[in-house]
This record gives C-alpha cells, structure tokens and sequence, in this order.
C-alpha cells in the first residue's frame, strides 16, 4: 500500500543521492574566497552553497608557511515540506491572477530519471484533477509502466509535489528546446522553453543553469525562478531570468548645518494671534560647545555587472574641504564645527566664524529688522526707537538716544546720548549703566549708574552708587536706591518736585521686603476669608444641624486652605527676618552728597534714618550718625567717573 509516507520518503532519497553526485573540492586564499570559487563552479549564489572545511588553511608571515583553505561544497537542496496542504502559487509572469476560481493542475515532466508527476490543488470553486485526466497527460507524453497506486495518491494529496510514477522510451531529438535574449545593454536575460517532443525531457535546474552559463550569462541569475520553471514548466513565453547590477556613483561629500543659513528670509514671530514685526529673529545665535555644522564623508562608489559579468565601474563621490574661521574649531574627526565662544554664527568666504559683537548699522527700528537678541554684545550705531528692544549677554552700546525701550544687558550699558523712556523705558544691567541723561525711566544696576547731564523723574537703583557729574549734573524727581552712595551736582529743583533718595542697604533687598509685606497683606486677607467660612459652618453643627456631604468635603478644603495659608505666612515671615537681620548686619554706611545746592523738598534714608530737607544747602554731604542724618561738609568723588564713558 504506498501512501504519503512512502512518497517524501523515496522523494528525500532522491534528493540525497542528487546532492552526493555534485560535491566539489576547492581551494581558495581564504574561507571567503574558496566560497566564491565554489560559486562559481557550482553555478549558485554563496548562500545556496552547503560546504565542510578539510583545511582551514593558514595565512603565515611575509609570504612564508601560507597554506591555502580547501572546501568540499554542494548546492543546498531544498526538502520536501512536511505540510501536505500547503498550496503552490506559480506565477512566472509576475502578474497577479486576477481570477480567484481555477481548476487543478496536472504537470507531467520527463527526466533521465523517469517520468514524474504533478498535481496542483484548486483554487476556489475550481474543480480537482481525475484519474482519468491525469491518465491522458502521462499517455500523451508516451509514459510506460505507470504505477497506478501512486498516481491516485498523488491526485488525492494534490500540493504539487513531483513524483516518480512511471518510465518513458527516451528520444533526445525531443528534448526541450532553450533559447535566450540578452537585452537592454547586457542588462537583462530573458530564456523562452520550447515543449518537448514525444520522449523528449523537459527542462531541469541544472540545465537551465548550465545553459546560462554556456550564455556567458552568470550574474545576477534568478534561481528561483529557474526552479520554478522546473517545478511548472512554461512554453513559448520569455521569461526574465537574469538582471545586471547597475553601477551607483557615490555621493559627494556634504555638510550639513545646524541653522538656517539664508539670512534673506525672514521669518516672522505670531503674538497674541498677530504677526510681531518688531520680531524678525536675523541674528543666529549659538553658545559656546555648540555644534554648528557636521560634515557627512563622500560616498564610494558601487560598482556594477552585467549579465554576462561584465564590469560597470562607478565614480566615489567627490571631497569637500571643512574649513572654519575665527571662534570655531573642528572636532577630533574633523566632522563638526564647534563654536569657542557665545555669539553670532557667521558664514564668511566660505568658513563658520562667531563674531562677539553683533553690530546694527543704523536704528533699532523694522527697517534695520527690529527688536535685538545677541548673545554677546550689541552696537547699536544709531538710536533705539520706542517701543523695540535690545537684549545682550554681553555690553550695550548705543551711539544715539534710547525712546521708551527697553535694554536689558548681563555687562554694561552705555548710552552715548540719553536715554527718554516717556514713563515706559526700562534699563537693566548686570554691571553698570553709562548714559548722558536719564529721563522718565526705570533704571536698575548690579555696580553703579552715572548720568554726566542729570536723572530726571526716574526710578532707579544701584547696588553700589548713584552718580550724577558735569555740568548740569542734577537729580531732580523720582525714587532713587544705592547701597553706597548717591551723588550729584543738584539735588531736587526750586519748584519743590518730590525726590526720593535712599542710600546704606541693598536696594534688591529693600525690594524684596516690599514685595513679602504685600504678599503678607494679601495672605492674611484670604486666611480671614477662609476662617469665616470655617466658623460658619462649625456654627451650624453647634446649632445640631446635620451637614450634607457636600458641605462635609466643602470642610475640608476650607481647613486644607488654612493650612496652607498659615504655611505661606510662616514662610514669609522667615524669609522676612532673614532679609532684616542680612540688611542690619551691612558695614554699608552709605551717604548723600551735592557739589552745589540740595533744594527743600529732597527726603532722605540712610538705613533707618529720615531726613526731609526743609531749608537749601551748599556743597553739603550727608551721613548717618547716632541714629539721625548729619549734615557735614561736602565730600568729593573718590574717582572721577566723567571720564570713564
């Protein structure tokens, strides 16, 4: 009784003798090369090669003691699934079968071998092959002594195996015919089969192969096409069976940057909904350690083949030179730009450079492209129109006049001109501010702020000093904070206008105070809000009134709020005493001078002490002493700062 069993068995056993009858031996320099040598012999790709090492060779010194590697190699064999209801999708032509209804398939194939047979399922409603039709194609092809058993197990399994099922009278004059076309420049090879006769052999892998190669045909072959043309034989039709490898030139090296570098395009920032003109962010800034541009290698070339072998060579992609200039430096490999210090990244005559020093040729304004943000330091060669800004992690230096803008600087500012912030000008330095005038401004300083011509009705403060030195040095209005000294040719004005000084403590302290008595101010106004509405409800629980849940949770956020309040205010009050008690221990003694005349009206804080001035005074300086603000004889600038702008 043969049943399936008996059919992988005897299939797997022809295969096995069919391997043992093709080994190779080869030798080669090394394991890789005795591979692609073998390959080549054998008429398959390396990774159908199945192979066994009889000397791993030996690669010796200076060409002494080398021993070449030698191989036993044989093609893989593919077996015989163990799945017997696996279906066969052929399809040689590439196009997809568009009906989804086929009947089954009866392949007869002769080879030296004998006369083997082949069924193929059905595909959806088709119908499935008969003894009866499968008789047919084996008489058709002049089989003899066929084995009637396996024929019906074959067409009862049908999953296209072929099998042994019987002999033929062989006739070479019969056999299938191959031809080939080689076309599109050597870069495709299409073979056409033509059916055999009676007793003619159809066509085998091996054939194919070899016939291919007798071609001169030996790149890019498609085995498994070709195996599938043994499996399910196709007449008449050209079949694709081989495709050259095009040559790829490589890329040319590149370098790609970390920033926008077309400075001719603005782009524009949205606030509130609305396009922010004064926002045109021109300036590329970088910080120091940034990578500013990385450089990608050129590519080599991949050379081609075609079908016949022939060698398509191709072009490496070509170098370009990284070049960098001043404030930046290449990594070790040589492929990144790093910027040495904060500024403005630059392309000059083809390098990166980072310029410390932005430069505005003209206004600050939209025509020169609007507000201002460097990091490192601005010069502005004009005047600083209102309503724009310059902000810099270095100086700012403005030729002309500052409107009602706003400079915001880590170093130095200095203003050539004046500065007029029409009660909106906001100056801030982290060292000292330099202008001729101030006016109508909020002025703040981590050193000292000089005006040669006089501050007029503005807020400001100094952690060091206050100095007003030249002619018309005069401070008349406004609020005025140095820890040191605050000094001036004039103090206040004959018209009596109310002018602030205070000296001897840390401004930013002092400010800070201001704003914790607020927050205290606020606090307690919402703990005694809260604390009502606690009571409130405790009163309707004395009252035994039964709170809901909802009350109940209320409740409990009132005391949750409570408790957070009354931290708040602890917090406060620590921070509170700590500034009091930083404040009283300064060495800061602080004082008040005027070279020429002190106007009544001027009030006066050296720490605790409050002097208002009632009468005028001559070339007089004030200090405190025992608690009150003496009146002494004038005492001059240690240093002349009219010189230092």
């Amino acid at each position: 009784m043969v049943n399936i069993g008996n059919i992988r068995d005897y299939m797997r056993s022809q295969a096995e003798e069919d391997r043992i009858k093709k080994w190779i031996q080869v030798e080669g320099v090394d394991l890789d090369d005795a591979l692609r040598q073998a390959a080549i012999e054998v008429g398959v790709s390396v990774k159908k090669l199945e192979y066994e090492i009889r000397d791993p060779g030996k690669k010796g010194s200076f060409g002494l003691g080398m021993r070449k590697c030698v191989i036993i190699a044989y093609p893989v064999i593919s077996r015989v699934d163990d799945n017997p209801d696996e279906d066969f999708d052929i399809n040689l032509s590439g196009v997809e079968e568009k009906s989804v209804d086929k009947d089954s398939e009866i392949i007869v194939r002769l080879t030296s071998e004998g006369a083997f047979l082949a069924v193929f399922p059905p595909l959806g409603k088709g119908r499935k092959a008969t003894e009866k039709q499968a008789a047919a194609k084996l008489n058709s092809r002049n089989v003899k002594d066929i084995d009637q058993r396996l024929v019906s197990e074959v067409i009862k399994i049908a999953n296209g195996s072929s099998v042994k099922v019987g002999e033929f009278i062989y006739n070479p004059a019969s056999d299938a015919i191959i031809s080939v076309e080689i076309t599109d420049f050597e870069m495709k090879a299409f073979v056409s089969v033509k059916m055999p006769g009676k007793g003619g052999t159809d066509v085998d892998f091996d054939t194919v192969l070899n016939f291919l190669t007798n071609n001169n045909i030996i790149h890019g072959i498609d085995e498994d096409r070709i195996r599938e043309l043994e499996k399910h034989p196709v007449y008449d039709t050209s079949i694709l069976i081989a495709e050259g490898t095009k040559a790829v030139n490589g890329n040319d090296a590149t370098i790609i940057y970390n920033f926008d570098i077309n400075r001719s395009e603005i782009k524009l920032k949205e606030k509130n909904g609305k396009v922010d003109f004064k926002e045109q962010n021109l300036i590329k800034n970088v910080v120091e350690g940034q990578a500013l541009a990385r450089k990608i290698s050129l590519e080599e070339g991949q050379s081609g083949r075609t079908v016949t072998g022939r060698l398509l060579p191709a072009k490496d992609g070509k170098d370009i030179v990284f070049e960098v200039g001043k404030n930046v430096k290449l990594s070790d490999d040589e492929k990144t730009a790093v910027a040495e210090i904060n500024g403005q990244i630059m392309i000059l005559s083809g390098k990166l450079n980072v310029e410390p020093i932005y430069v505005v040729p003209g206004d600050v304004n939209l025509k020169t492209g609007g507000n201002v943000t460097f990091l490192g330091t601005v010069l502005v060669k004009g005047s600083v129109a209102d309503g724009f800004k310059v902000k810099a992690a270095g100086n700012i230096e403005v030729i002309g006049n500052v409107g009602k803008a706003e400079l915001d600087a880590e170093g130095e500012i200095i203003v050539h001109q004046g500065v007029n912030g029409k009660n909106g000008g906001f100056v801030r330095a982290g060292k000292s501010v330099w202008a001729k005038f101030l006016e109508n401004a909020i002025v703040e300083a981590g050193e000292i702020v000089v005006a040669s011509d006089g501050i007029i009705n503005c807020r400001v403060e100094a952690n060091k000093k206050i100095i007003c030195q030249g002619k018309r040095a005069t401070i008349v209005g406004g609020v005025l904070r140095a820890a040191e000294e605050i000094h001036a040719k004039s103090l206040g004005s004959v018209a009596g206008s109310e002018t602030v000084l205070e000296v001897g403590y840390d401004p930013k302290s002092k400010k800070r105070l201001v704003k914790l008595a607020e927050n205290m101010e606020t606090l307690t106004k919402e703990l005694d809000e809260v604390e009502l509405n606690i009571n409130t409800i405790k009163n309707l629980v004395k009252l035994k009134k039964k709170l809901s849940d909802e009350k109940k949770t209320y409740l409990n956020q009132l005391m949750e709020k409570q408790s957070e309040i009354e931290k708040q205010k602890t917090a406060v009050v620590d921070e509170t005493e700590e500034i009091e008690a930083y404040l009283s221990s300064l060495s800061v003694k602080g004082r008040i001078s005027s070279s020429f005349k002190v106007f009544p009206g001027v009030k006066m804080h050296i720490k605790e002490a409050f002097l208002e001035v009632t009468n005028e005074f001559k070339a007089v300086t004030f200090i405190k002493e025992n608690g009150l603000i003496k009146i002494t004889k004038y005492q001059e600038l240690e240093e002349d700062y009219s010189k230092k702008k």
